[in-house]
């Protein structure tokens, strides 16, 4: 087994000391960061979504995922800061007003941060304005939208009125996701794009910021 299938191993079972160890063993055997990133721990936590998807691991798993992917870019962070003075764009992430749950929230957070994204967190409950308000004044690229209840997913509505409203869609995309959400959701209260996990919105937002995929 390669040092980085080790990586993707340990991250896979959430082994946070051994993905440290063998993230600094990456670096000593002159693996790029970037290669360590994706195809050490992207690659774990790309099959950690997939089982989530299919039941086959579920949240504790998910967790303990999450923290050892961190582990691992706390370590490449500095590295990877040295190559991408510019950040690939800005991406501004919550979850929505009413809504405390930020699980999926911080793991899109860690998975955007990962592909060279600045990233806004706005934290729990937030607002359609706070939103909005935080996009102009980061000139964000994106605002991503999270929400675990049913109850609580009409709250990405008012965040697509509301911009809306103030003539700023053309300026910003609107991204929203989470357990009660579809790309019907999506279709129907118009917003921009909807992703089912944390590593294909990570992706999306890159491909758009990065390569103007719209």
């Amino acid at each position: 087994m390669t040092t980085l299938e080790r990586i993707s191993d340990y991250l896979q079972k959430g082994r946070s000391a051994k993905v440290k160890e063998a993230v600094e063993q990456a670096l000593e055997e002159n693996i790029p960061p970037r290669v360590i990133m994706d195809k050490g721990l992207l690659d774990g936590m790309r099959i950690v979504a997939e089982k989530f998807k299919i039941d086959e691991v579920f949240v504790p798993q998910v967790l303990v995922a999450s923290r050892a992917i961190n582990t691992g870019l706390q370590i490449l962070r500095p590295f990877l800061l040295a190559e991408d003075q510019v950040s690939a764009g800005v991406v501004i992430v919550g979850t929505v007003k009413g809504d405390m749950h930020d699980i999926g929230k911080n793991i899109v957070h860690i998975m955007m941060e990962s592909k060279g994204l600045k990233v806004i967190d706005l934290g729990v409950d937030v607002s359609a304005e706070q939103y909005f308000n935080a996009a102009v004044e980061n000139n964000a690229d994106i605002v991503c939208c999270s929400a675990l209840l049913t109850a609580t997913m009409e709250e990405m509505r008012h965040v697509v009125a509301l911009f809306n409203e103030k003539n700023y869609r053309k300026k910003v995309k609107i991204m929203i996701g989470g357990a009660p959400v579809s790309q019907r959701f999506c279709d129907h209260i118009g917003a921009d794009i909807y992703t089912d996990d944390a590593v294909e919105a990570a992706m999306t937002a890159y491909d758009i910021c990065v390569k103007g995929v719209s």
